[in-house]
């Protein structure tokens, strides 16, 4: 990606916000779980690439149905064209799941802390879990209780290059991260479409985040 890469995640049906933000942004995540019936609409007007997320509840999603009908949905989204899946490292079968989704699309392993942020060496061995178990890209997300946190998620990514790596710590505490993720060297991150419309706390909207870089960029040129 040739400017720092943002993906905005859809959690409703509201097309016109997705209309506004489709120039800042380099890709969608579609919340199946969040936007419920009528995704497959959604998913249809996007002309950028997207990622599909059906997101469990205990990794901080609002799936309430069967683990069958959760994977019927996700296949559905690579049927209608998603790029990315979305699927937790710990899902049952990964060892069936993940070669599957492969076939079509790529897949990306993720990992979400929804207490605290884990020790980098604990971090790492997540990451290393998910390459061997075929992530094309690998997900930790953490939640910041402390500043210094986001110092963690951020060497997470300095410590695998060459990898696709996306780490950042949630809350307020940690929205540093969310910023820094892909000026460090993170594949990309995350922002809501607009303000009221996050997945997760702490994250930033689409607009404040290209904001943010634009002023980044014309830094350093200044400079």
């Amino acid at each position: 990606m040739n400017r720092p890469g943002i993906c905005a995640v859809i959690v409703n049906r509201d097309l016109s916000a997705l209309k506004q933000v489709e120039p800042l942004v380099e890709l969608f995540e579609v919340r199946i779980d969040l936007i419920g019936d009528g995704w497959q609409e959604v998913a249809g007007h996007l002309k950028q690439p997207w990622i599909a997320c059906n997101r469990i509840a205990s990794e901080g999603g609002k799936w309430q149905g069967s683990e069958e009908k959760r994977l019927e949905q996700l296949t559905e989204a690579v049927e209608l064209g998603a790029s990315i899946v979305d699927i937790e490292l710990e899902t049952n079968n990964l060892e069936k799941v993940v070669p599957a989704i492969k076939k079509r699309a790529k897949c990306l392993l993720s990992f979400h802390e929804l207490s605290q942020t884990p020790s980098l060496d604990e971090m790492s061995q997540i990451v290393r879990r998910q390459l061997d178990a075929g992530a094309d890209i690998c997900k930790v997300v953490a939640t910041a209780r402390s500043l210094k946190d986001n110092l963690a998620v951020m060497r997470l990514i300095a410590d695998f290059p060459g990898q696709k790596i996306v780490s950042f710590a949630m809350g307020p505490l940690g929205a540093v991260s969310r910023v820094l993720c892909p000026l460090v060297g993170g594949y990309f991150t995350y922002a809501s479409v607009e303000q009221g419309a996050e997945s997760a706390p702490g994250q930033i909207t689409v607009s404040d985040l290209r904001k943010i870089y634009e002023l980044v960029t014309w830094q350093r040129l200044s400079a």
